[in-house]
């Protein structure tokens, strides 16, 4: 159970992926360590969607790192909500900030980036990066560990 007394409903429990990203629930707990500076760093590198005109997949390795204030994010929901991406057709900047802006909505990080790494289509990676503002003062942070795309070279 999250402290806010509502109980974890996927955690544990045998639940139907979401159909869409819109229906899939993004569940919190308490901080453990609230007032600690530290980074959470999920990494998704099979995400995958659909091309919003083609309907052909997409395919992104994800980073998502935060710092949490009073909630971090369930992981096993988080898993949900990307997986309910695999039938959704959106752009990859759509896609890459609503991940980010759902997470944000759902804990109120202290702070929050995003790397979306897209796989090439048509010959041109995009890679997709957003960030809530700067990241605290003293906040250890590494690198996101993605090299940029470079083919055969």
């Amino acid at each position: 159970m999250s402290s806010d007394g509502r109980t974890l409903t996927q955690l544990g429990a045998q639940v139907t992926a979401p159909t869409s990203p819109e229906a899939a629930v993004l569940e919190r707990a308490a901080n453990p360590h609230p007032g600690a500076l530290y980074l959470v760093r999920f990494a998704a590198p099979e995400f995958t969607s659909l091309c919003p005109v083609t309907g052909q997949p997409d395919f992104a390795h994800l980073v998502i790192d935060y710092v949490p204030a009073d909630w971090i994010v369930e992981s096993k929901s988080l898993k949900l909500f990307l997986g309910a991406f695999r039938n959704h057709g959106a752009f990859h900047e759509d896609c890459t900030l609503m991940v980010a802006k759902r997470i944000v909505a759902a804990i109120a990080p202290v702070w929050l980036r995003i790397g979306g790494y897209w796989y090439p289509r048509g010959g041109i990676p995009i890679d997709v990066f957003w960030q809530t503002g700067d990241p605290p003062h003293g906040l250890w942070l590494p690198d996101q560990g993605v090299a940029s795309y470079r083919g055969r070279g």
